[in-house]
């Protein structure tokens, strides 16, 4: 039975990831909204079953949305995911604040509102972005540089990689000027694996854009 993901086909956003996760483990999947009528298809089933926002995956009769929630159901199933009741809940734990770190991201260039451009808000994002690289930015790679992760490969190793990956095309400058010896080495040994180097060469993998969640103003990086 493949999955079905839902979300949006010109950007890696918050669906890249689910996307990760499914393609490291080679796992039989369908990328809906890039496919022929993918918006539609997946606006009536965003209808269909009461989801606020994409990604969502349809797995047989089960769906869920939200992308810790995504991770937090195909972790043992993909094998990204400890076997003990504690460690899964451990590990999405790590993905919420992952969440959180995200939002952060995507509030430097719109930190008004969401339903504004950022030209419309450009004096308020060089505010945000200034708080952001000084102080939040070092505060959440410090955690997870000191965080003790499983032996065992999961998710959450590649979602810091997604991380990581994101804030250098957003903030090259800035990320230059921090010190992440363990990130950088989790980020490397993450690009080598096989499937996940393949995937990363391909074109299934979404470039990095000015609509995505990771923007590079450089204007943002000074």
């Amino acid at each position: 039975m493949s999955y079905r993901l839902h979300y949006w086909p010109s950007i890696q956003g918050r669906g890249e990831f689910v996307r990760l996760a499914l393609e490291d483990a080679d796992a039989g999947y369908r990328d809906i909204a890039r496919g022929p009528q993918g918006i539609a298809q997946m606006e009536k089933a965003m209808a269909r079953h009461h989801v606020f926002a994409p990604p969502f995956l349809v797995h047989g009769q089960v769906v869920v949305a939200q992308t810790a929630n995504i991770l937090l159901y195909l972790g043992p199933r993909l094998g990204l995911a400890p076997k003990s009741e504690a460690g899964r809940l451990w590990l999405h734990q790590q993905q919420l604040t992952i969440a959180d770190w995200l939002v952060e991201v995507h509030d430097v260039h719109h930190p008004i509102g969401s339903g504004l451009y950022y030209e419309e808000q450009k004096r308020e994002a060089r505010r945000r972005a200034a708080d952001f690289r000084d102080n939040r930015l070092p505060k959440f790679l410090r955690y997870f540089e000191a965080l003790e992760r499983p032996r065992a490969f999961t998710y959450l190793d590649l979602s810091l990689f997604q991380m990581i990956e994101g804030l250098r095309y957003a903030f090259p400058r800035a990320m230059r000027k921090l010190r992440y010896k363990n990130l950088e080495a989790l980020h490397d040994k993450v690009a080598a694996r096989p499937r996940l180097a393949a995937y990363l060469r391909s074109e299934r993998r979404i470039a990095f854009n000015r609509q995505g969640i990771f923007r590079h103003y450089p204007e943002l990086d000074s």
